[in-house]
């Protein structure tokens, strides 16, 4: 308790600092380069009045957690079975290493023309950035257990089936909780990408039209809310994990002491 008393103080003057560093510095390159907190505050609420921020946020956070979940819940049995069986893993892992390496953002041009320019796309599109993260870390958390559970739950018995889903899936989540969190940023760098590109609605739209009106206001505005977005997001996962999942060894950051 002492801890978090001497860290809330401590967070709250970093961030003051922060925030009076940005304004000094903004006062030095102009508002227009550079807008301060207040100047970005007021962009916000112009926004936040005529109902496009809420709007955009919402839109975003849609497509974002609609690809994600979609992405992770047909990740998730791939892995384990790619991590199970020997076979296909032989020929699964090298294709794996190879396209983990080419970013959803190059793609976005090939799922317009697939999937069109609808919410197809980007959901897809935030589905493929999901899918092979959970992926890896998932059969990497099967080939992690331990062979001596394996081979001591054969010994009494147990099939291969309850194997799966009483030793090799309680010792994975872990992993699997990992990647799932880790895919949640790189679903945030997609559908940016994908609403830059292909989209007259969510923040990353917001963040690439404001250029045409010199508002750099607004386009800190959708950093901002990117941000809080993610940081949010990722914190209610986090802690849902800890209190879902704390008796397979999923514990979030924050809970973490030092």
């Amino acid at each position: 308790m002492s801890n978090k008393l001497k860290k809330g103080p401590l967070q709250v003057l970093f961030w003051i600092a922060l925030i009076v560093i940005w304004q000094l510095v903004s006062l030095v390159y102009g508002p227009e380069i550079l807008p301060g907190p207040i100047y970005t505050a007021k962009g916000g609420y112009e926004l936040l009045m005529d109902g496009t921020l809420l709007q955009y946020i919402g839109i975003s956070a849609y497509r974002v957690l609609f690809g994600w979940t979609l992405g992770s819940l047909v990740a998730v049995p791939i892995g384990i079975i790619i991590g199970k069986v020997g076979f296909i893993r032989t020929f699964a892992e090298p294709f794996l290493n190879f396209i983990r390496f080419i970013p959803p953002i190059a793609f976005i041009t090939l799922f317009l023309v697939w999937f069109g320019i609808g919410e197809t796309s980007k959901v897809m599109l935030i589905m493929y950035a999901t899918f092979f993260i959970v992926i890896l870390n998932t059969f990497t958390g099967v080939l992690s257990v331990e062979e001596d559970k394996i081979r001591s739950a054969r010994s009494m018995g147990a099939s291969e089936w309850q194997i799966v889903v009483h030793v090799i899936i309680p010792a994975t989540v872990p992993y699997i909780f990992t990647g799932i969190r880790l895919a949640m940023g790189t679903s945030f760098m997609a559908i940016i990408g994908a609403e830059m590109i292909a989209s007259n609605e969510g923040v990353g739209y917001l963040i690439w039209n404001s250029r045409l009106f010199f508002r750099t206001d607004w386009i800190f505005v959708g950093l901002i809310c990117l941000g809080l977005m993610g940081f949010l997001t990722d914190r209610a996962v986090g802690l849902l994990g800890r209190r879902l999942l704390a008796r397979y060894g999923v514990v979030s950051t924050t809970s973490l002491k030092r």
